[in-house]
């Protein structure tokens, strides 16, 4: 049987402001990580390749260990707990990665590897970024901030992607160079030992980092994942250039390199994606809709909403307003009550903020019913796409005004005045008697 060995790190967390006593103990047989804390007596098992408990994801281990309520994702102070322990392993991962591959480029004489070194170096800047991003996100509310500081995630983000892009293109620079003055490289078992080693690592920081984004919807932790894989990607580019020039004597490692960068650069768009479009303002997702729609109309007194704008100041900061149709015969104080109502079912359960304006509707009025059906077939003949809100009549001497809001798709092949033209020939080709007041309008939802 194999000697035990014991390992302590003592780590000053700021996420519970206590010291915490970590031994982890290798036996022939099983791994244990156990924890000693000041609120727990003895130790408790989180990971037993045995199975002799309860086995347990290793990311879902550390969560329980470093946040407290971590399944209470939409808590903004669990988020920023999640996105500063994020960032602390980030940290530590990249300088670990930086020092190990830059002692095995030193070693080689490989540009790819040095170059990876600097990469895994810049990923440990971008990782303080995000957890300087998520401590300032988690900032409440303040006078000149009435929605909070959520989108400073979202800031962070695109700072990680241009670090990322920027890394990128040095880089290619660098291994152009290296194509048309090449130098020479030595073979070390050591240096393909780590490299093989920081690409297993590197994929579990991009398991770990999307893990953890898809919890708490995080676009900051979706780019660090995206970085890391293409970092597996550029690594395993590094190593097999390193083995193709050991074995074969043609040296690679300015293409090789060139590889790299290109993947790096590309990794820092598709992240920079993912931080842009929230900022610059993108529909909420169909699942949320769908689910919003369903409890606001839970009452059978609301039958209809529109003028929906879910408006996004960060994840966990959203603030929701809407039309809700209510019949126009209804007492106003009863109407206003099951509005309130709705409001408090919406934001209990969608943890958002929420404004709803009520709209009264004539729902039992014959000839109106039959005026808006006429509407609907003409809109539908024009375009299926097309539909039309807030519908009412106000019947003239001669003729009998139809007033409607009309909703068209965004980069619509007609104008609002050609849309309003048509709609208006329309109706009166199918009633002369009738006159079409149209406002156009584009949902903001899908």
């Amino acid at each position: 049987m194999r000697s035990k060995m014991r390992l302590h790190f003592f780590l000053y967390k700021a996420l519970y402001m206590e010291k915490y006593n970590f031994a982890r103990k290798f036996c022939q047989n099983s791994v244990y990580i156990i924890v000693i804390t000041n609120k727990y007596e003895g130790a408790k098992n989180l990971w037993n390749k045995d199975g002799g408990g309860k086995e347990e994801n290793m990311s879902e281990g550390l969560l329980k260990i470093f946040i407290k309520d971590y399944k209470n994702v939409k808590d903004i102070k669990v988020r920023e707990n999640y996105g500063i322990f994020a960032g602390i392993v980030g940290i530590i991962c990249n300088l670990i990665l930086f020092a190990c591959k830059f002692f095995a480029g030193i070693i080689t004489g490989s540009v790819s590897i040095s170059a990876d070194a600097f990469n895994n170096l810049s990923d440990a800047g971008s990782s303080i970024v995000t957890l300087a991003g998520f401590k300032m996100a988690g900032k409440p509310a303040d006078t000149d901030h009435p929605f909070g500081h959520g989108r400073i995630e979202y800031i962070a983000g695109m700072i990680v992607s241009a670090v990322i892009i920027v890394m990128a293109i040095e880089l290619f620079k660098d291994s152009v160079i290296k194509i048309f003055q090449p130098e020479a490289m030595e073979f070390s078992v050591v240096s393909v030992v780590i490299l093989a080693g920081s690409i297993a690592l590197k994929f579990w920081m991009a398991y770990f980092n999307t893990s953890l984004g898809k919890r708490i919807d995080s676009a900051a932790m979706r780019a660090t994942a995206a970085d890391s894989l293409s970092d597996c990607i550029a690594t395993g580019v590094v190593l097999v250039s390193l083995l193709i020039t050991t074995f074969t004597g043609v040296n690679i490692d300015g293409l090789a390199g060139a590889v790299v960068a290109v993947f790096v650069f590309m990794a820092g768009i598709e992240a920079a994606k993912e931080t842009v479009y929230p900022l610059l303002g993108q529909p909420p997702e169909e699942s949320f809709v769908r689910q919003l729609k369903e409890l606001v109309m839970e009452d059978e007194h609301i039958i209809g909403i529109h003028d929906l704008i879910v408006h996004n100041y960060g994840p966990g900061r959203v603030f929701v307003t809407l039309h809700a149709e209510v019949p126009y015969t209804m007492n106003l104080l009863a109407a206003h009550d099951i509005i309130d109502i709705a409001e408090h079912r919406v934001a209990g359960q969608l943890h958002c903020g929420i404004s709803i304006h009520m709209d009264p509707v004539v729902n039992d009025d014959k000839e109106v019913e039959e005026l808006k059906e006429m509407v609907l077939e003409v809109i539908a003949e024009i375009d299926d796409r097309l539909s039309i809100h807030d519908f009412r009549s106000t019947k003239g001497p001669y003729l009998t005004n139809l007033i409607f809001d009309l909703v068209v798709p965004h980069q619509y092949k007609y104008t609002d005045k050609e849309v309003q033209d048509m709609v208006h020939n329309a109706i009166r080709k199918k009633n002369p008697k009738c006159f079409a007041v149209v406002t156009v309008e584009r949902s903001y939802i899908k």
